[in-house]
């Protein structure tokens, strides 16, 4: 099994000083730093597993930032980004926020301000993917149910009492119990509503939080 990748900052800038000067102050902040001049290159090297965070620039000379951060949401790149604007760019910079970007800074922006907007979303990009992991882990759970299992499990979820669920099964009660000690255990819930929770959380439940 390949070694995890660490997270890094991708820096995007066509303006070989930012570059620089931008990489070296996020190095000093023992920050990893990988800087790019274009927008395809981004595209090259990043995609839905990699760990980070995008330092990006609005103006690009292949395409403009927004796009880059258009395409990336549409490859599910979802590391956070933060946009770098000058002051002309700051309306392009807002919608790019309203359509899910992290935050942006306007050149010339202070040191103390680039690092902990590059912190907080290395943070942010380590709180999702660990969420992401808890929530693999629980669809490749809820996959391990025998289909009398995910019977049980539905009609608890429609609120059905075991000796209801017995009855429309054709099984007794008992075995009604034992089916649902088993996807207790299976699913790792440590309570009805637990169980609940987590089977809602589940692409294939999800819609049953949605009002008819």
């Amino acid at each position: 099994m390949p070694a995890p990748r660490l997270p890094q900052v991708y820096l995007v800038d066509d303006d070989a000083d930012v570059r620089t000067a931008v990489s070296l102050l996020l190095k000093t902040e023992d920050f990893r730093v990988t800087a790019f001049a274009d927008a395809s290159s981004v595209l090259a090297a990043v995609d839905d597993t990699t760990p980070g965070c995008l330092l990006l620039d609005v103006r690009l000379p292949d395409m403009d930032g927004l796009t880059l951060h258009r395409q990336l949401k549409a490859r599910s790149v979802g590391m956070p980004v933060i946009f770098i604007t000058g002051h002309g760019d700051i309306p392009m910079a807002v919608r790019a926020v309203n359509e899910g970007a992290l935050d942006f800074l306007e050149k010339p922006f202070h040191d103390d301000a680039l690092i902990e907007g590059v912190r907080h979303a290395l943070a942010l990009d380590a709180e999702q993917r660990a969420e992401a992991a808890d929530m693999a882990e629980v669809e490749e759970r809820l996959a391990s149910l025998t289909p009398r299992e995910r019977q049980v499990l539905e009609a608890l979820l429609d609120g059905q009492p075991n000796k209801l669920i017995a009855r429309h099964l054709d099984v007794s009660v008992r075995t009604v119990e034992i089916h649902r000690g088993h996807l207790m255990q299976k699913m790792g819930a440590k309570s009805a509503s637990h169980l609940a929770r987590l089977a809602l959380a589940c692409a294939g439940y999800r819609d049953r939080l949605v009002p008819h």
